[in-house]
């Protein structure tokens, strides 16, 4: 089971999710409670090990911009989050030595394609992305190809989502805080916990 742990600010929360077990770390450069600058996701990067992907997640960014952002922070993969990204975006950032993640919320009940953007993972979250709210999965098509289950997820719930849905992986960041924007490194390792069993 893939795992990111996503909204991460400090480096010893990266610490703490790399030494649990995370298959990912993101760290999210658009206007958020989670958000950090270019200059402080580099640094947070810089120490995470090649097997780890480091993940910048941007909302409402241009395209020009995240290009500028993989740039200075060195991340080794970029998610476009929102239907305000098409085809063309991907398209655009296609030739960057980086893995592309399309997240998407699942509002209409179609059941998107992995990969059908040129992405190479798809992240289906909630309908109210970032609310650490818990939706309905059971009413979600599989889609083909490799997508994380996002939206909602807790150590206390992450058991039963794996198996009512059976994603390729999960993402959390709400479901690992303290507080809004405050993670809980305790939490953390109790979500890899319960992801990877």
């Amino acid at each position: 089971m893939f795992v990111k742990i996503c909204g991460l600010r400090t480096a010893a929360d990266v610490t703490c999710a790399v030494e649990a077990g995370a298959d990912a770390v993101g760290f999210v450069l658009c206007r958020s409670p989670r958000e950090i600058g270019r200059a402080e996701a580099a640094e947070l990067a810089a120490g995470v090990p090649a097997d780890v992907l480091t993940v910048g997640v941007f909302k409402g960014v241009p395209v020009e911009n995240v290009r500028a952002a993989v740039a200075e922070t060195g991340i080794r993969a970029v998610q476009l989050h929102g239907s305000g990204y098409s085809r063309a975006d991907f398209a655009a950032l296609g030739d960057l030595p980086v893995k592309l993640i399309r997240a998407i919320s699942l509002k209409d009940g179609a059941t998107p394609e992995a990969g059908e953007y040129g992405e190479d993972l798809l992240l289906l979250d909630s309908p109210q992305a970032g609310s650490g709210e818990t939706w309905d999965w059971s009413a979600l098509s599989t889609p083909d190809g490799d997508w994380l289950l996002a939206g909602g997820l807790s150590p206390g719930n992450v058991a039963e989502a794996v198996a009512t849905v059976k994603p390729w992986g999960v993402d959390v960041s709400s479901g690992v805080e303290s507080s809004r924007g405050v993670k809980d490194q305790g939490l953390i390792r109790a979500f890899l916990a319960a992801a990877k069993s």
